[in-house]
């Protein structure tokens, strides 16, 4: 196995592996996704690819995709489309300032049910989250995917008390170096 890191330019290259990943893992349990949104992935992870600051990592083995993690920088001003909304509400307009713009935010890390237990998640959630500046990298996850909190726990993130409004169960996590989240944990 080995781990590569694309730009948004090379992604396209590797789309049909991505999406097969995808769809193993996001239609399983506890995230019961309709298959078919693999497809709708596909499609958003190209202009995803557009983002600044767009890097993805790739777990190869014989040039099959078999795990991937995103991440871009995130805007100043904070988005207020998708998720954005519900966790600008959850941390106020100065936590969002200073805690998650312009900081690497992950937006999807899949490893499919073959490959893992080899470390393939750490490799390439450390590949994505590498440059980011002072350490401040975030991400959103279910609360109700207790596997994947115990992974980002023991890979030293810190979940935020601050409860995600809505009905998608969300909570926001920082890195293992983020400032904020070394203080409101340590």
């Amino acid at each position: 196995m080995q781990v590569r890191t694309v730009n948004g330019a090379g992604v396209p290259a590797y789309a049909d592996g991505i999406r097969r990943v995808y769809a193993d893992v996001f239609s399983a349990p506890p995230w019961n996704e309709d298959p078919a949104a693999a497809a709708s992935y596909a499609e958003r992870l190209a202009s995803d690819a557009e983002r600044p600051g767009f890097t993805a990592a790739l777990a190869l083995d014989a040039g099959t995709v078999t795990g991937f993690a995103t991440a871009w920088t995130t805007p100043d001003p904070f988005p207020g489309d998708r998720s954005y909304g519900h966790v600008a509400e959850a941390l106020g307009p100065d936590r969002v300032a200073e805690w998650l713009c312009g900081a690497v935010e992950v937006d999807e890390l899949a490893v499919g049910p073959a490959a893992r237990g080899a470390g393939l998640g750490a490799a390439l959630l450390a590949a994505v989250t590498e440059a980011a500046p002072d350490g401040r990298c975030w991400l959103l996850t279910s609360v109700r995917a207790e596997d994947t909190l115990r992974f980002y726990r023991r890979a030293g993130w810190h979940q935020i008390p601050a409860p995600v409004p809505g009905r998608a169960g969300l909570v926001v996590l920082l890195g293992p170096q983020h400032p904020a989240g070394i203080r409101t944990t340590g």
